[in-house]
């Protein structure tokens, strides 16, 4: 008894010292305790490898996919396919912090100039506790030049002109931050080497900035691709309701390009995070598209070597119906359910939880396209990105989709059929969905 005393006080003793004055390897005191919450619409991906590849013939002879074993971290997906509903909000907050800044030059309660003790903040945040009141008319005259002009009004309908909902951002592109002539030296004090910006500039490193990179986005769908994507077929019903409409609320979006998807997930994450800081330590979570091994992990459900993510080899359930919304039989399109997009979740999910994981909408990733990357990419979360400019050539600008769509055959919707779209390249059948890597093991 005596002994677990003496015990107790030294431990006493200790932990009300510094952690310097104690003498002992005590690491920093005062340290938050975390603990990851089951983020809001996702499912739990625990950590694990798998064999990553075709699991039959390939249909095309593409050559573009090799058996590969490969392993990937723990992470958080969607449990659906992002909906217009939930992509609506992302277009309605550039909507809002577009007209608050313009508010913001005449008005100064929509701003916040100085912080709580006083200091000049430049330029100024949006203040969003402040409601944009419409029937003010000083309010309406202000952001009057966001509405449609007259002459484009259609029965002179006051709409908003979408043209002008652009998201900028900004991201940190540590792919070149980490290469070794770009790091820091520490004998002269100063940065060596160049970065390449988006508009292909060559920019020498003088100071962390450099990596930085700003980017500005168009938010709004492409609603014309359910036109332009098919000829000689009627979807202007489409074209004019699928985004907007209630009824379309729970269907996943589309018409949303790359560029535009992975701004999603930057606005995304800064949604998040915004709501969590304070003025103490807050935890940092990012969004982001999934890698094309963990969307191919996510798909396989835990199940090894499964062709399909229900883990059989047919693309019907005992009763005879389809499992996923694809283009069966001979272009029946209608007989899965759907002739076009379903509303997400209407088919059951894989062992994972997660909902077409195969068709209704093929899905955007994070990877390039690359016919061989299979072969060059590490075998630990395998990753091949390259950020396309502009004036690059179209081969270039290939990433990676997954899963097949509405208007695929079943050879599409595998766990393993790979293909490509273009970064700047909109279509009604390709939408996404976003992931946040696991903080730990697990």
């Amino acid at each position: 008894m005596k002994k677990l005393l003496s015990l107790s006080i030294i431990l006493a003793i200790i932990s009300s010292c510094s952690n310097y004055e104690s003498g002992e390897l005590t690491g920093v005191s005062g340290r938050q305790k975390y603990f990851e919450p089951e983020p809001f619409g996702m499912i739990f991906i625990p950590q694990g490898s798998f064999t990553m590849g075709p699991s039959d013939e390939s249909v095309d002879w593409a050559q573009n996919t090799m058996t590969k074993t490969v392993t990937v971290d723990a992470f958080w997906m969607d449990e659906t396919e992002i909906t217009n509903n939930e992509y609506r909000q992302f277009v309605h907050w550039v909507r809002d912090s577009i007209m608050r800044r313009l508010l913001g030059e005449q008005i100064e309660d929509y701003v916040i100039s100085e912080d709580e003790y006083g200091n000049v903040i430049d330029p100024p945040l949006l203040n969003w506790d402040v409601d944009i009141d419409r029937r003010d008319e000083e309010v309406n005259e202000i952001v009057q030049e966001m509405y449609l002009p007259q002459n484009e009004r259609f029965f002179g309908r006051k709409e908003i002109d979408t043209r002008k909902l652009v998201y900028e951002y900004f991201w940190i592109d540590l792919q070149q931050a980490a290469k070794s002539g770009n790091r820091y030296d520490w004998e002269t004090g100063e940065y060596n080497g160049y970065v390449m910006n988006n508009e292909g500039q060559r920019i020498e490193v003088t100071d962390r900035s450099a990596f930085v990179i700003r980017d500005r986005v168009l938010v709004y769908p492409d609603t014309l691709s359910w036109i332009s994507d098919f000829t000689y077929s009627y979807n202007e019903p489409l074209a004019k309701m699928y985004f907007w409409h209630p009824a379309y609320d729970n269907y996943p979006v589309v018409g949303v390009n790359w560029q535009q998807a992975s701004a999603f997930c930057i606005w995304r994450s800064q949604l998040l995070n915004a709501s969590l800081q304070s003025e103490e330590e807050y935890f940092v979570h990012d969004y982001r598209l999934p890698i094309e091994a963990e969307w191919e992990y996510a798909a396989r459900g835990g199940l090894d070597n499964a062709m399909y993510p229900w883990g059989g080899f047919y693309t019907r359930n005992s009763e005879g119906c389809f499992l996923a919304n694809f283009k069966p039989l001979r272009g029946n399109y209608a007989d899965d359910g759907a002739v076009a997009t379903a509303a997400v979740g209407t088919y059951e999910p894989n062992e994972w939880g997660l909902y077409d994981m195969a068709g209704n909408v093929a899905e955007w990733t994070a990877n390039a396209y690359d016919e061989s990357a299979y072969v060059f990419t590490h075998d630990l979360n395998p990753d091949y990105k390259y950020n396309a400019r502009p004036d690059d050539p179209p081969v270039m600008k290939r990433k990676v989709i997954r899963g097949g769509s509405w208007k695929d055959i079943a050879y599409y919707v595998q766990n393993a059929s790979r293909s490509y779209e273009y970064q700047d390249t909109s279509k009604s059948f390709i939408g996404f969905r976003c992931v946040r890597s696991y903080l730990g093991s697990n």
